[in-house]
């Protein structure tokens, strides 16, 4: 799978690969699932629904959950939502997709992205016809000044944790990004890994300071688990109805109950428990990742360890992929001992970029530094 440009089953067939050890990106903790909050919240609900609640629902997902969310967005993102903008969906990935037909229709057919930006992002934007020009990532975040150059009409960005570099989009920058919008441009506002902070306070949302011109999406799959398949939509006006009527074509909405359940959990308190929780586990694996990476791969560099659940890696001071070894290679060599980690090259056009994307929300201390010794004995024999 890492000798060719990657399909649109990549992911699939990482996910069934098998190894000891999996520092894949975007893989959250899902030992950590809270299994007895849920299944209290699912026997207070089933309890308390009237049988109507079992039947077919809004479209744009139950009440209680649109309500919670409001709720959630304005404590956690600055985010000031009426239920009635919010649509629920199957996550970031349904979110895109319904982006793009909506887009599409609307005669928008190109959406510009990060690059190094996330290659599944790309992949769905692309499967529904859409052309994704790439813009460069700096220190602070996108290029405004190619985004202008370049022409798209539309841009996703991901500006709390930037995929994969890790960088937060920076005020100035931010300024500038809506500027563009303001000038008739369009944000699709990713909120990647905006939870999950450590070093540094979270950010605000683009959503909050310009809301006429910011696509944001969300969803619990990092906080909680991507099993349950919920994320939501709050789009701009001018696109609300068409999203809805999207979401209804697409699946008549999400399945009541999960909404139901995940919603007491947001009213009850739970979910911001469970993310105090997480914030201090991931921490200690982060800090792990970042003491194996410094004592086994000291010519490594570390990008955008202050929030996120993964590292990115560089060799730009030299001691790792270089010369005959690509970062393909080194993740093929990887996964042959065990060990599951995303090139770089993966999520940039520039293929001259090369290094490694590796999670550890989901991987123990003591597993990570096994894997980061594995690849350093591969850096080692193959150098």
């Amino acid at each position: 799978m890492f000798d060719a440009e990657p399909g649109a089953d990549v992911y699939d067939a990482l996910r069934e690969a098998p190894a000891r050890i999996d520092l894949s990106p975007g893989l959250p903790d899902l030992g950590a699932f809270p299994r007895a909050a849920w299944l209290r919240a699912e026997r207070a609900v089933i309890g308390d629904l009237a049988a109507s609640g079992f039947g077919y629902g809004d479209p744009r997902g139950t009440l209680e959950l649109r309500r919670a969310v409001s709720g959630w967005l304005a404590r956690n993102r600055g985010i000031t939502a009426d239920p009635g903008e919010i649509l629920v969906v199957s996550g970031t990935a349904q979110a895109l997709g319904l982006f793009a037909q909506v887009f599409r229709d609307a005669g928008i057919h190109e959406v510009a992205m990060e690059d190094p930006g996330s290659l599944g992002a790309r992949q769905h934007l692309e499967h529904w016809g859409l052309r994704t020009p790439p813009v460069p990532v700096d220190g602070d975040g996108v290029r405004v000044d190619e985004l202008r150059a370049q022409g798209a009409p539309a841009v996703l960005v991901t500006p709390a944790h930037q995929f994969p570099t890790g960088v937060v989009l920076g005020g100035e920058r931010r300024r500038e990004l809506m500027r563009w919008a303001a000038d008739g441009g369009l944000v699709v506002e990713d909120d990647y890994d905006a939870e999950h902070r450590y070093d540094r306070p979270p950010v605000p949302a683009l959503r909050a300071m310009l809301p006429e011109r910011v696509c944001y999406a969300g969803s619990v799959s990092k906080l909680l688990a991507p099993a349950l398949r919920v994320g939501w939509i709050v789009g701009p006006p001018a696109h609300r109805d068409a999203l809805v009527d999207a979401k209804r074509f697409a699946d008549l909405g999400n399945a009541a109950l999960p909404q139901l359940v995940l919603a007491r959990l947001m009213e009850s308190g739970e979910l911001e428990r469970q993310l105090r929780f997480l914030r201090r586990r991931h921490r200690r694996r982060r800090d792990a990742m970042i003491r194996a990476i410094g004592t086994r791969l000291p010519g490594a560099v570390v990008h955008g360890a202050a929030a996120g659940l993964h590292l990115m890696i560089t060799f730009d001071g030299g001691g790792g992929p270089g010369g005959d070894l690509r970062d393909t290679d080194l993740a093929a060599a990887a996964l042959a001992r065990g060990v599951k980690v995303h090139p770089l090259s993966w999520h940039s056009r520039r293929r001259d970029r090369q290094g490694l994307v590796m999670g550890y929300a989901a991987t123990p201390p003591g597993a990570i530094d096994e894997a980061v010794a594995t690849l350093a004995a591969l850096v080692r024999e193959r150098s």
